[in-house]
């Protein structure tokens, strides 16, 4: 009888430390307002179909199908398509990595070369489709997936892997928070604030309740239940202008929604502040 067995090291297992955070793909069109940002996450771009440039802080690169772009976190970056071949791209945000290089290449980003059938790709692909096809459990498959994609990545070139504590939400969860306060009366989806914070909707509601103690939708009507208890006291503006001044899609709505904060409806607390002066 012949047997083999191998110990395996899990001090250098990635999953207590990088977690996919987001996974878009998008397609130019006309509408496609482009501009530098960067991320506290490390961002990993695959260009599918058409060929344009990426920007990396005031240089510019040629991609085109069939290319890896790696962005290191905090690094001032965007993408540009060309008209006449629109760009085509899909692109994972991972939080905790970081590649850098030992050779003399900048350590700000690489763009790779693979072809259609590698398994790196193939690992791209499969996480594109899991997120598309949005059954039970992609999230952890997909996470699955990204790590054997970083391992082969790491096989392949000549990278290695730095992986740092997983940076605060902080920033992130106090852009969202000064976008609500500024557009608290307009329809906010929590799809809108996920885009502007470059982050997962399920992650960033979970960040925005640990550093405020709400979600992002509670803060937005408390926010507006702020502001029309000042309109209350201040103003003689009807029950109905207020609901409308401050975002609410009717009064009833908005009296349910006063009743529920502050355990009164709005006229009783208009009589009560009024007694109080």
């Amino acid at each position: 009888m012949s047997h083999k067995r191998f110990s395996l090291n899990t001090s250098t297992n990635l999953r207590s430390s990088l977690k996919l955070l987001n996974v878009d793909s998008s397609k130019y069109s006309g509408d496609w307002d482009s501009f530098p940002h960067s991320h506290m996450y490390a961002e990993l771009f695959y260009v599918l179909g058409g060929k344009g440039k990426f920007q990396i802080d005031q240089e510019f690169y040629p991609v085109s199908p069939k290319q890896l772009i790696i962005i290191n976190p905090n690094v001032l970056h965007t993408e540009i398509s060309y008209q006449d071949s629109p760009l085509e791209y899909a692109v994972l945000g991972i939080e905790g990595l970081e590649l850098s290089d030992y050779t003399e290449c900048d350590n700000r980003f690489r763009i790779l070369d693979f072809n259609e059938g590698d398994d790196i790709t193939t690992c791209l692909r499969n996480i594109i489709q899991e997120t598309t096809d949005n059954l039970p459990g992609n999230e952890t498959i997909s996470q699955a997936y990204m790590e054997i994609l970083i391992v082969r990545l790491m096989r392949r070139i000549n990278f290695t892997l730095n992986t740092t504590p997983l940076p605060t939400s902080s920033r992130q969860c106090a852009i969202v928070r000064r976008y609500i306060d500024a557009h608290y009366k307009e329809n906010i989806t929590l799809e809108q604030l996920a885009t502007l914070s470059h982050l997962n909707k399920y992650y960033l509601v979970h960040s925005f309740k640990e550093e405020y103690g709400v979600s992002p939708i509670s803060y937005q009507i408390d926010r507006r239940i702020l502001e029309s208890c000042a309109l209350l006291t201040q103003t003689d503006m009807s029950l109905s202008q207020i609901s409308q001044v401050v975002g609410f899609s009717s009064p009833s709505y908005f009296s349910q929604t006063f009743r529920k904060n502050k355990g009164m409806n709005p006229t009783q607390y208009r009589k009560t502040k009024s007694n109080q002066t």
